[in-house]
């Protein structure tokens, strides 16, 4: 079941979760399971305890969006081990690891000549090619381009569709949005506001801290890691303890033990004091005054990932 070099294996759901092992996963993850990948369903299932119990039991590793490729290593009991080539990780050299159903993959012909289409909406309607609606697929989710127009035909895991022109970028390649600025960054993840925190979360559903600083970076031509502890190694190094030399945009770092532990959270520096960030389970996205809160004394790196900005 492994791929040619003329075909790839792609997400086929609208969210596919990627979980640590295939028996991390419980009788109330049906839902996220299945084979239509029914995320809203899913974490509406869920109580609070529940879902804080997807982080403090390891069991979600990250999450793949519609289209996103992968390379399978394996196949046992329904589950593929796959590695998420556009995810950068230290795990895998190659993208991120874990294990997806298999019913949530599909093989699909490798174009991209035309380059691809970003979806710049929180989320977007794809349409069959005779204008059925076919999927809602979530924000930065990429998909190959077959024709541009005032709907743009695109690659699937369901075939041709259709997506409305207002709803999308053209980008060149996967990471070849255009690069933003430092306010940029720090203004796009306001859309999200109020969002709540999802552990491993990759998708306009739900991010988790580094989720929600990984897709900002993507949706603004920066292509970072995944998790946290990685990202705090690339861009720029900014002095921490001169806030009045951050950007807007940079991204804060922090651990436990007063910062000397290993990374545990990030957020997006919003300028005066201000941080933007994905807390944790139970709460929402937020824009928050740093001085008197934990992150305070925890704050251990500030890194630059654009040279402009404004």
């Amino acid at each position: 079941m492994m791929q040619t070099q003329s075909t790839l294996w792609v997400c086929r759901v609208p969210v596919a979760t990627v979980w640590n092992a295939p028996d991390k996963a419980r009788d109330i993850d049906a839902e996220g399971l299945s084979a239509e990948g029914r995320i809203n369903n899913w974490i509406e299932a869920m109580n609070a305890e529940q879902t804080r119990d997807l982080m403090e039991s390891e069991r979600v590793e990250t999450q793949l969006l519609y289209g996103e490729p992968v390379e399978i290593d394996e196949i046992s009991d329904g589950w593929a081990k796959i590695t998420a080539t556009w995810q950068p990780s230290g795990k895998d050299e190659r993208g991120y690891p874990g294990w997806v159903p298999v019913a949530q993959l599909e093989e699909v012909e490798l174009i991209r000549e035309s380059g691809f289409v970003r979806v710049i909406t929180m989320h977007a309607q794809l349409w069959t090619v005779d204008f059925k609606p076919l999927a809602t697929i979530p924000f930065n989710a990429l998909l190959p381009i077959k024709e541009t127009g005032e709907y743009v035909r695109v690659q699937t895991p369901d075939g041709d569709a259709f997506i409305s022109g207002n709803q999308v970028e053209i980008v060149s390649q996967f990471q070849d949005s255009m690069i933003g600025t430092g306010r940029n960054i720090a203004e796009s993840a306001e859309e999200f506001l109020n969002l709540q925190y999802f552990w491993g979360g990759m998708s306009s559903y739900g991010y988790d801290c580094s989720g929600l600083t990984f897709n900002i970076m993507k949706a603004n031509g920066i292509r970072i890691s995944r998790d946290a502890g990685d990202q705090a190694w690339e861009g720029k190094a900014v002095d921490q303890h001169s806030p009045e030399s951050w950007w807007k945009g940079d991204l804060l770092f922090f651990a436990d033990d007063n910062g000397r532990a290993a990374v545990r959270h990030v957020g997006i520096y919003y300028g005066n004091g201000l941080m933007v960030h994905s807390p944790t389970a139970g709460k929402a996205i937020e824009i928050i005054e740093i001085a008197g809160t934990k992150y305070a004394n925890e704050l251990c790196a500030v890194r630059r990932f654009t040279e402009i900005q404004e």
